[in-house]
């Protein structure tokens, strides 16, 4: 209950969302010391020098996707699975990309533990999307670019939406709100946020 009333504090209060925030438990995600702190309103590291997002940003970025239950969503940034997880509580279908193979296998072993079936977590390179499973309805990004990938934009459906954090450092970052027109983009700044950079190619375990 603390947990969720941290969240509302924080600005999380589409019902959908925190109904998915409090059915998928944060401490499945974590390994270690750091489950003890899952329900933290704090970042905290998981492998690969990665971090997993504190909750009221991940419930944020999952509020301002506006997602319903007929849409299908791409994420860039598997990370610990915890944000592909409360996504798959709120969309049809999940397809999740991470450069890091052994966090997508261990985010995969935490999905079928909790028996969550439409999520898709693959190994790739997450800046080019996933053309093969476009058009998305919804895409986050859980990395910053200094902009938009164009391979993601290209990849959203008209009238889709994708919520990224946009900037050039890791000291002065914003998370934005894209929506695809019938010609061209808007763009909708939120908040001041921080987040690991979007990298290319496939990571180094």
């Amino acid at each position: 209950m603390q947990f969720l009333y941290a969240l509302r504090s924080k600005g999380v209060t589409d019902a959908r969302v925190l109904t998915a925030m409090e059915r998928i438990d944060r401490a499945a995600f974590l390994r270690g010391i750091f489950a003890a702190r899952a329900y933290e309103d704090t970042p905290l590291p998981i492998a690969c020098g990665q971090t997993i997002s504190q909750p009221s940003i991940v419930g944020l970025m999952t509020q301002a996707l506006d997602i319903d239950p007929r849409h299908k969503v791409l994420e860039i940034g598997t990370g610990s699975g915890y944000q592909a997880a409360i996504l798959s509580q709120l969309a049809r279908r999940v397809y999740t990309i991470d450069r890091f193979k052994r966090l997508v296998t261990e985010a995969q072993a935490v999905f079928d533990s909790l028996s969550i079936v439409n999520i898709t977590a693959i190994t790739a390179d997450g800046s080019f999307g996933l053309a093969e499973q476009a058009p998305f309805d919804r895409i986050l990004l859980t990395a910053a670019a200094e902009d938009p990938p164009g391979p993601l934009l290209a990849q959203l459906r008209v009238g889709g939406i994708m919520v990224l954090p946009v900037g050039q450092s890791d000291t002065v970052q914003s998370l934005i709100r894209v929506t695809r027109l019938e010609k061209g983009f808007d763009y909708e700044e939120l908040r001041p946020v921080r987040f690991v950079p979007l990298i290319e190619g496939i990571g180094q375990d």
